[in-house]
This record gives structure tokens, sequence and C-alpha cells, in this order.
């Protein structure tokens, strides 16, 4: 990608992200029922594996800035699930389905047992179908602002909008990017990151125009992505977990109902001046702190 506006930024984008952005990735392909699975590869041979999962309609290149800062201990896959990014899209997903993407390119990797898992939000509840659906593939799962809401709990405001999202076409990509939002909506100061992703999440239209990458009908489409109590107490790997403090989809009393339903402790970091994006919020705290976890579950 071109340093789009590098000479006029002056210090706005520091040298980390550029370093980040411009390592390079082997771009890969595994088949999983019918449809191509693209993940991005970085080489980093003798090291653990580390599998990287988007949340909803976002796709690998959310961890374009992330992974290539934690080569020195991992060798890294990021995956577009299906529906999103440049996967396939498919006429049906499912909880299932999604399980068994990630088993894929866990195999395609060529990652062991010892792998870790990384996910964020929706990524999380699939990651986690998969630790239940496969539970010797993986030694551990990181979840990022993912967990299950109290029974009791209202769903956020904005879960309707969520799940009627209707993906638009854009006359220009400048419109298009001009229009990037967050979902769920969220401040985030960090804009370059922000225009960074955009400009990654567009692909052109037959017939002209722009879209973002993901399969509008895919939040009506999916069957089996409620999260159950019974996909916790399941969980046999090892598990940690990274919230944003200021998140609205994260509470305390989400901490305490999944710390009520696992059936083993589990290390906890809250990241400061964060929300549900934690890792767009403070990318730098979140790599300390995912350093820091890793490492803590696979002593």
């Amino acid at each position: 990608m071109a340093r789009w506006d590098r000479e006029d930024s002056g210090n706005t984008i520091p040298d980390w992200f550029w370093q980040a952005v411009e390592t390079p990735a082997e771009t890969r392909t595994v088949e999983v029922d019918e449809c191509d699975v693209v993940y991005r590869f970085y080489p980093a041979p003798g090291k653990p594996g580390m599998l990287l999962i988007h949340g909803m309609y976002s796709h690998s290149r959310w961890w374009d800035f992330i992974a290539p800062q934690l080569l020195d201990e991992y060798e890294i896959a990021a995956m577009d699930l299906t529906g999103m990014g440049d996967s396939d899209y498919r006429y049906d997903y499912s909880a299932d389905t999604y399980a068994e993407e990630i088993k894929a390119v866990l195999d395609d990797a060529d990652f062991d047992n010892n792998a870790l898992v990384v996910a964020h939000s929706f990524g999380g509840y699939m990651a986690v179908r998969a630790a239940n659906m496969f539970p010797d593939r993986f030694a551990a799962l990181v979840l990022v602002d993912s967990g299950i809401r109290h029974p009791d709990d209202p769903p956020p405001d904005h879960a309707t909008m969520m799940m009627s999202n209707r993906a638009k076409v854009y006359p220009d990509k400048e419109t298009a990017l001009n229009r990037f939002r967050l979902q769920p909506p969220q401040p985030c100061d960090n804009a370059y990151i922000l225009q960074y992703i955009a400009r990654n999440s567009l692909m052109p239209v037959d017939g002209g125009g722009w879209a973002w990458k993901f399969d509008e009908d895919l939040p009506t489409s999916i069957s089996g992505g409620e999260r159950e109590p019974e996909d916790y107490t399941g969980l046999q790997v090892k598990l940690g977990l990274i919230y944003g403090k200021d998140s609205e989809l994260f509470s305390q009393r989400t901490l305490e109902y999944m710390q009520s339903l696992i059936p083993q402790a589990f290390p906890v970091d809250g990241i400061d001046n964060a929300q549900h994006h934690v890792f767009l919020d403070q990318p730098l705290a979140f790599v300390e702190s995912l350093r820091k976890m890793c490492r803590e579950l696979r002593s």
C-alpha cells in the first residue's frame, strides 16, 4: 500500500505503524465446504503458530498493524471468515461451518496443536465453537472483547441496526472512504488506522461503484450464531480475555457471568481508554497485553 499522505502527515502516523503494514505477507487459500477461505500468512519458521480472527463485517487486514509486531515470537495467520474480506460468500452460514474454517486454516498453515487462536468479537464466538468441536486442535484461545451477556442483560441498543445493516454501493472510492464507520458505533482517536482499514475494505462492484467487503445477507443467513452458556461451560482449552475498559459490549457483569460459566480460572486484562475495538484504540497496549497473556497461557 502506498503511504497515502506520508509527507503531509508530519508525525501523526508513527513509524511503527508503517513498519508493520509494510511487512510482507503471503496470501493463501484453503477450500471448506466448496468455498475458498482466504488468509494472510506471515512465515516465522520454528516459532509457534498464532491464528488471528476478525469480528463481524471485518476481515484479515484489520490485523495488518498488529501481526508483524508479534513475529519475533510467533508465526502468524490472519483469516477472512467466509462472507467477509476476500473469502467466498455462501448461500447459508453457520457457526459449525465457521469452526470448520478455523480448523482448516490451522491445518493449511501447518500449525500444530500448540497454536494459539486470538479472536475479536463475533470471531470470538466462532472460535469458542471451534474450541468445543476441536478441543485438541489448538492449545489456547484469547478472546478480545468477546463474551456472553448475562441472561438478564438487554441487548445493546445498536444490535437491531447491526443485524439489519445493508451494504451500500458508492459512486466512487473517495465517497466510500468518507462514509467508513466502525460497527458497533464508536469514536477512535487513531484516524490513520481507520483510514488504512477503510482503504483495504473496499471492492469494485460490477456495473460501477464501490462496496464494502462483506455479504449483505450474512446477518440474516447465519444459523447457530447465538451464544449459548453450554459453549462456555464446555471449554477445555486454556483461555485468556482482553477487553476494553470503556467497551459498551463488555461489562463487569459479562465478565462475572463468564467466570461463573467457564470451568477454569483464566487471565483477564482490561485495556484503559479502549472501547470494543480494543486494538484500534490502543494498538501498542494491546500488543503488550497479548504478549504477556500468551506467555502465561503457554507456560
